[in-house]
């Protein structure tokens, strides 16, 4: 444990803190909703749900982070533009959480970041995400709007190797925090991606990099990769839990800030294990003269 080199940028998105020195503020979890495979959701195309069942996760998991201390970003994904500006319009009138605008398709995207300013939301809304791919007409679509926050996916093929990720945001051809700040962005996430389990090693590497060298809040999502592992090696309860605790673990203990932890319904193990991983930082931290900034820590919550 440790105390980063580089002044920590602290940011806040809404009403939750984000960013800081290990022990400062708590890692901040983001839970996806309205994914491709939620049984949920009736229409993923029109952005239909079943919204008692989407109340009763969203419930679960604020009573979670309430008991707990971590604070919760919404992961909220849609396959279209109409689906994807329906899932935040409910998010926003149930919750007064900060959501991200998540989706694999530009298009809805882009149409929910203008919806997000017509309608009020530019506070709460972090744009999900910039990466190497980004094309013209998203840059000019993010320096159109209002919008401040962003996630930075630094993940690419030509840079695998951790010591190589971070020219990702040193390089003249594409540095991906200039293409940010030029398009007005200055709330800065920076994930650097995971590729399998494995990987997360590397990506765990990469963050304490990102915070050690330039103080930008940093996490991952190593959803996607625990998952597929789980289909794989056929993991089932208690393995599969006990497995995704210490996957989301590691990257925590190495100053992780947040962790994009996959399906809203693992909220209820996924909370517990970051909560007490959050705890012993803290605990350590008072060490290195480094305390809570909240009394909402984990480290007051849980014990």
């Amino acid at each position: 444990m440790f105390k980063f080199q580089a002044e920590q940028k602290v940011f806040q998105i809404g009403n939750v803190t984000i960013g800081g020195q290990p022990g400062e503020y708590p890692t901040v979890l983001m839970g996806s909703i309205f994914y491709s495979k939620d049984r949920i959701v009736k229409d993923h195309v029109r952005g239909e749900f079943d919204r008692k069942a989407a109340e009763e996760l969203l419930n679960k998991e604020a009573e979670l982070s309430e008991k707990t201390g971590i604070p919760r970003i919404i992961d909220v994904i849609g396959e279209t533009p109409e689906a994807l500006c329906r899932y935040i319009d409910f998010i926003a009138d149930y919750t007064d959480s900060p959501f991200l605008i998540d989706s694999t398709s530009p298009k809805a995207r882009i149409k929910a970041l203008k919806h997000v300013e017509e309608v009020g939301l530019v506070d709460r809304a972090v744009y999900n995400s910039i990466d190497e791919n980004i094309k013209k007409d998203e840059i000019e679509a993010l320096k159109a709007s209002k919008i401040k926050n962003v996630v930075i996916l630094l993940f690419s093929t030509k840079y695998l190797m951790p010591k190589d990720r971070l020219k990702m945001l040193e390089s003249n051809e594409k540095n991906l925090i200039k293409i940010a700040e030029d398009a007005g962005l200055e709330k800065i996430l920076i994930d650097p991606g995971v590729l399998d389990v494995p990987s997360i090693s590397w990506t765990t590497d990469i963050i304490y990099r990102i915070k050690q060298e330039l103080g930008y809040p940093a996490g991952c999502a190593p959803a996607n990769a625990l998952y597929m592992w789980l289909r794989k090696k056929k993991l089932t309860t208690p393995q599969f839990e006990a497995c995704g605790a210490n996957i989301i673990a590691l990257p925590i203990v190495m100053g992780a800030d947040f962790i994009i932890y996959g399906p809203i319904k693992n909220a209820s193990w996924v909370y517990p294990a970051c909560a007490a991983i959050n705890a012993m930082i803290a605990y350590y931290a008072r060490t290195l003269g480094i305390t809570p900034k909240t009394r909402k820590h984990p480290l007051y919550k849980i014990f």
